[in-house]
Formats: C-alpha cells, sequence, structure tokens
C-alpha cells in the first residue's frame, strides 16, 4: 500500500504530500471547530512533522491562532480560505484536515471528540435519506 498521500486547498493554489502513516484520526465537535469549519464537526488527521512536505503555495498559507485557547489554531488557504495542514504550537504534530486530502487517508476515524459541544442537529444524521447527487 502507498503510504504517501497528497492534498491540496480548494483551488489549487497549496499542495503537500505526507510521507508514512497517519498516527491519528478524530473527529472534533467542540464549538470552536463547528465555528471553524462551519459543519457539525472537524476531521482532522495526525501525522509528525517531518512527514509533511509542502508541494507548492506556502506563500499563500495564512496561519490563525485562537488566543484564548490553549490549543486551538488553523491554517488556510489566503485565496480560497480552505484548511491545510499546521504544525502545532509544540511542534510535536501536523493536524491535516482529513476533507483537504487528495487520496485516502488509509486509516479510518477513531473517535468523536468533544461530544459535550455537539451540535443538536447532528446527532440523527445517520438515518437521513442519502443521495449520490442533488435530491430531486
Amino acid at each position: 500500500m502507498n503510504s504517501v498521500k497528497q492534498g491540496r486547498c480548494l483551488c489549487g493554489a497549496v499542495q503537500y504530500r505526507i510521507d508514512g502513516a497517519f498516527r491519528r484520526f478524530l473527529m472534533c465537535h467542540c464549538s470552536r471547530c463547528r465555528h471553524a469549519t462551519g459543519s457539525s464537526h472537524a476531521s482532522n488527521l495526525f501525522c509528525k512533522p517531518d512527514q509533511l512536505q509542502w508541494l507548492g503555495g506556502t506563500e499563500q498559507v495564512q496561519h490563525f491562532r485562537l488566543n484564548e485557547a490553549e490549543r486551538f489554531a488553523r491554517s488556510f488557504c489566503r485565496t480560497c480560505g480552505a484548511p491545510v495542514p499546521h504544525v502545532s504550537d509544540d511542534g510535536r504534530y501536523v493536524l491535516v484536515p482529513a476533507g483537504s486530502l487528495d487520496d485516502e487517508p488509509g486509516i479510518l476515524p477513531e473517535a468523536h471528540i468533544f461530544c459535550a459541544s455537539r451540535a443538536n442537529w447532528d446527532l440523527a444524521t445517520e438515518a437521513l435519506p442519502q443521495f449520490d447527487d442533488y435530491p430531486n
């Protein structure tokens, strides 16, 4: 199995690759991740900093750190606003937004975290009808 995964932002200005396996895959439901993604949760993969290689567009990467939070930060493309990987402040790990990958991550989500902050409307989504495209 190929352990090299490639990813990019929405517009393609920022491109990266991850060499090696991801260590964790967590779905975070904290209110900060919900606000940052505009969705019910953030889908975050974790790897070591030496696994990340930028292939292009690093000048387009903007980093934001929420000062009042112990661990919340995010990086995104200045052109399209899409999230891209970022190295933690302590340099111990890289957080990779799972949706930014072009390849399958090679790991399944292992847990939902901060579920006490989970949006009430997110609790029954699996029971909803599912479509391959827009519904009629």
